[in-house]
């Protein structure tokens, strides 16, 4: 395999007339491999980072303008023409990371009054308010260019004012979605308000980020009806390993309404056999105990027993692609939820995925005469408020509230 893979290497570095990171590349390689990548993946890998290279030659003549903002670009430009894949952007960063770690590369300035602010900022929502990694991310994510674009990095910081604010505000609220950018907003009040609580800021500005109306929970949600979840189901193929393995994720969705990311990071020492319950860590790291199904159970077993590979990772279930690690995010949870859904030829539930599964269970649980509180007890809801969208999916309930037509009407 490793003279296969060196052979390709060499023959798409010549196809891309450039051998700018010729040996980064063939470490890069060895290092897949010995990470236990398939060869379809490392070949995948190798190609999107010699585009990368041809894309820096062409664009910034001698390809050395090599950082985490040339690579962002790069992939910019990849969506734009319709040729980003799933685990490209994953493939160049992390090739990008090997070279920061090995000092091959320049990274982000260290004195940057930008970035060293934003980096306080990420401590402080990991020290003071005890945020989870992805959160943190999301937030320094959207805080970045906010941040850049009302201050210029020379000027006082306390001169920030609320007009420059709002200014951004107006530039940049159709960017994206309604509902994404209520979630952007959030981020960034939390962002001013710290910049206020760390003395950066005289006074706090975060009000002068307006709430975008938008009606929570208008919508019905989207559930699957029992012979479509059954189709999904069965549309696993169990005779191979990735069909058990993804067969047994299915079930962890859809009988105990597990998120996506809870299912990538369950691990081995959290299923109790003896006692048949399995201990989930859920939003705000709140502690579960659930009764583990028996048709659940003997999946995972069949999984753990005939098609998980020996790891050191204690997450149940591993990458397919890299056979000795566990999802990193839960990413891959909903990838094996979305290609589910597509295969038993599921349609209408864009940008659910998943949290179909949830929502399904919750629905049979109602329509089984389960009370609110019962299904927020099974979900692990933090707040009532968020059962509550379940009622509507209630119609015989809710047409004994209906009212009669006072007679005659028409």
């Amino acid at each position: 395999m490793t003279t296969t893979i060196n052979l390709y290497s060499r023959q798409l570095w010549q196809r891309f007339d450039g051998w700018i990171f010729r040996e980064d590349v063939e470490g890069y390689i060895t290092r897949m491999q010995a990470a236990g990548y398939r060869l379809r993946s490392i070949c995948r890998a190798t190609r999107m980072v010699g585009e990368y290279a041809r894309w820096l030659i062409d664009d910034h003549n001698d390809g050395s303008d090599v950082s985490p903002k040339t690579v962002s670009s790069f992939l910019s430009h990849r969506r734009k023409i319709g040729k980003l894949r799933n685990g490209d952007r994953s493939a160049v960063f992390r090739f990008l990371a090997e070279q920061l770690d090995a000092g091959a590369v320049d990274g982000l300035p260290i004195a940057d009054p930008h970035e060293q602010i934003l980096n306080s900022f990420s401590e402080y929502l990991r020290r003071t308010r005890g945020f989870h990694p992805t959160t943190i991310k999301a937030s320094v994510y959207y805080a970045r260019p906010f941040f850049r674009e009302i201050w210029n990095g020379a000027d006082e910081l306390a001169q920030i004012s609320r007009q420059d604010i709002i200014s951004y505000i107006e530039r940049h609220v159709r960017d994206r979605s309604i509902s994404t950018m209520q979630g952007v907003f959030t981020r960034l009040r939390s962002f001013l308000r710290y910049l206020f609580t760390a003395g950066l800021l005289d006074k706090d500005l975060s009000s002068s980020i307006p709430a975008i109306s938008g009606r929570r929970h208008a919508k019905l949600p989207k559930f699957l009806t029992p012979v479509q979840l059954q189709s999904v189901l069965d549309a696993c193929n169990r005779t191979t390993s990735a069909g058990r393995r993804d067969y047994a994720i299915l079930l962890l969705l859809a009988r105990l309404g597990l998120r996506a990311h809870e299912v990538s990071k369950l691990a081995l020492d959290d299923i109790d056999w003896q006692i048949g319950v399995v201990s989930i860590t859920g939003k705000a790291g709140t502690q579960s105990v659930l009764p583990l199904p028996c048709d659940v159970g003997t999946a995972i077993a069949d999984y753990l027993v005939n098609d998980r590979p020996s790891s050191v990772s204690r997450q149940v279930f591993l990458r397919l692609e890299t056979r000795k690690v566990g999802f990193p995010t839960a990413t891959g949870v909903i990838l094996v939820a979305t290609r589910a859904l597509k295969r038993a030829g599921i349609t209408g539930i864009a940008n659910v995925r998943s949290h179909v599964f949830r929502h399904t269970l919750a629905t049979d649980m109602i329509r089984s005469g389960a009370t609110l509180n019962e299904i927020g007890q099974v979900l692990r809801h933090l707040s009532h408020d968020t059962t509550r969208i379940y009622a509507k999916v209630d119609l015989p309930r809710l047409r004994l509230l209906s009212q009669p037509w006072p007679e005659g009407a028409r």
